[in-house]
Order: C-alpha cells, then structure tokens, then sequence
C-alpha cells in the first residue's frame, strides 16, 4: 500500500517534531510490515528484515501482543466475501511469529451484524490462535440491537458500566474503553462522563513511569471528523494520561494503518481483517472499499506490539496478509 503525499494527512499542530516526510516514510511500509518505534522523540521505521534481527536481540522475554480489528463476521459483499477466510490468514499470520504473543486485543466489530453465530464464529476460529487470552473492547457493529447487551454477557462480565476496563502485564498498564455507545453528530465516537471520570480514578495510583497502553475502537486522536474518525471528548480523557512518559493508544475503525505522535502519545489505527475503507476524503464517504482480488490481503492485517523493559516506547509492527 503506497504512500502517497496528497492522500496522507499529518500536521505539526503540537510541534512535536514529527514531521511529513518522516510519517510517510513510516506510513510507506504499512502495507507489508513495520518496526516504529519513539527513540529521544525521534520517529524511526524499520523494514521487517531490520526488524527480524532487533527482535532476537532486543525483545527475548518481553511483553509481546497482537491487535486485530474489524473481523466484521458476517459481512459477506463484493468487498470480501470471504471473511471467515481473511480471519483465518489473520491468525495463521499470529501463529507463524517467532515468539508466541502473551495475548491479542480485538478493538472492536467482532462482527458485522451482533447475531450470536458472528460472534460464535469468531470465538471458533481464535481458539486456534497461539495466543490464547483474547481482550476485547466493542465497536458500534458489536452493540446493534441491543445496546451491547450481548456483546457484554460473552466479553464483559468483569467490566464497568457499558464494558471499560484495565488489566496489567509485566509492567504495562492497559485500559480497554468503550467509545461507540452514544455517538455523536456525524457517527463521533464518546466516551461519556461515567468512563472519563473512572479513567481519572484508574491512573491515579500509578506511577508516572509505568507504561499505557489505551485501545478502544474509534479513533481517540480526529482522524478526519467529517467521517465520524475521532472521538468528542478524548482530550478530556488523554488530559488524565499527561503525568505519564510512554503512552500509546491503539484504535480500529478506519480499516487502515495510520500514525500521530502528540508530546507523550503515540496513536496507531489498524487495519481491519476483512476490508478495506477510502483514505480521509478521497471519497464520498467512509465505507467498504473494493479492491482486486489479488490486492485484497495487502490491504488487511494485523500488528505485532513489543515492550521491552526501560525503552521509552513500545514497537510496533503492522504485517499485512499476503
């Protein structure tokens, strides 16, 4: 997937010091896989051969995950027709890692229509993934019908109000949100007074040096608003993660790997497993996009996360599926 300088979008609002020709340099090998990775507040992208090397070296006996998103189970249009499948090649493309991750984060639309058989399916095909801890958080086609009462009897038995929650690994302080329940004008995600003041609660006790890592499905950095990309009340939300050195938020929706550094947080969205969308207005609207068969899979993925223990960032490696 080429990067191409008038369908990307990144400004130095923040002065951050990321600027457009380092972002496309590292948004150029979303297609087949990469290394990114915050070093003294300098972006540096690797290929997959570069990586393959540091990953033995840098990253034995660290917290390693993958992030999956947008399955969409059930979708069956000119699009992919084949979900299932796609989900599959997802998950052969998890087991053929080097190292087995310690678990995957599903951001959300597990399925595309919230009938029990599209969550069946899913669960049926990640039972056979190496990692066997799945962390889910919903996305708006997750809550259709019932208002993500489903979707929480399967997930979110051990949540808070309509399914946030936080876990820790090694180290590495995670907070699942949920920003699809009340959208706004627009489709703009929310996250609601409830959750923003639990958020508060949540980081309070820890400490300024332990790593975040936030994943929910809409974007919480404004993609491009028009579209329903980004989340209304996110800066409230960040605003409590301020105190902390390494931040990253992980997002789906937008079926497309993009980046934003702002000060301490590194934003990533992900590909989807199923299909593709247009790049930020380059169309009429967000919605599936069809590709050539034979381009299908190089436009779907998953992504590979490392911690290493006293590195300011994580790393992060999106993969296609090809």
């Amino acid at each position: 997937m080429a990067s191409n300088p008038k369908d990307e979008i990144l400004h130095d609002h923040n002065h951050d010091g990321i600027d457009r020709r380092g972002f496309l340099k590292c948004m150029a090998w979303a297609g087949t896989g990469a290394f990114c990775v915050m070093q003294g507040g300098v972006l540096k992208s690797y290929s997959l051969s570069a990586f393959s090397g540091l990953k033995e070296k840098q990253m034995k006996g660290e917290l390693s995950f993958v992030q999956i998103s947008d399955s969409h189970m059930g979708f069956n249009k000119p699009a992919n027709t084949d979900v299932a499948g796609t989900l599959k090649a997802a998950i052969d493309k998890i087991n053929a890692l080097p190292k087995a991750p310690s678990f995957i984060l599903h951001t959300g639309d597990i399925t595309h229509l919230s009938k029990p058989e599209e969550f069946d399916g899913v669960d049926q095909l990640l039972k056979n993934a190496s990692a066997k801890d799945v962390f889910y958080v919903p996305g708006e086609h997750d809550v259709i019908g019932d208002d993500g009462k489903q979707y929480l009897e399967r997930y979110g038995k051990n949540a808070k109000g309509a399914g946030w929650y936080s876990f820790d690994q090694k180290g590495v302080h995670f907070i699942g949100l949920v920003n699809v329940m009340n959208l706004k004008a627009g489709g703009l995600g929310s996250l609601g007074k409830e959750q923003l003041e639990w958020i508060e609660s949540d980081v309070k006790h820890l400490s300024k040096s332990t790593p975040i890592v936030v994943f929910a499905h809409i974007p919480l950095w404004s993609v491009y608003p028009e579209w329903g990309w980004g989340t209304d009340d996110s800066a409230q939300a960040l605003s409590y993660l301020k105190k902390f050195g390494s931040v990253t938020v992980l997002n789906g929706h937008i079926h497309q790997t993009m980046q934003k550094v702002e000060g301490n947080v590194t934003f990533h969205t992900a590909a989807s497993t199923a299909f593709p969308q247009p790049k930020p207005g380059s169309a009429p609207s967000p919605g599936p996009m069809k590709v050539p068969a034979e381009q299908l899979r190089s436009v779907l993925g998953i992504r590979d996360v490392n911690y290493v223990a006293g590195q300011h960032a994580l790393a992060v490696v999106d993969s296609s599926l090809e």
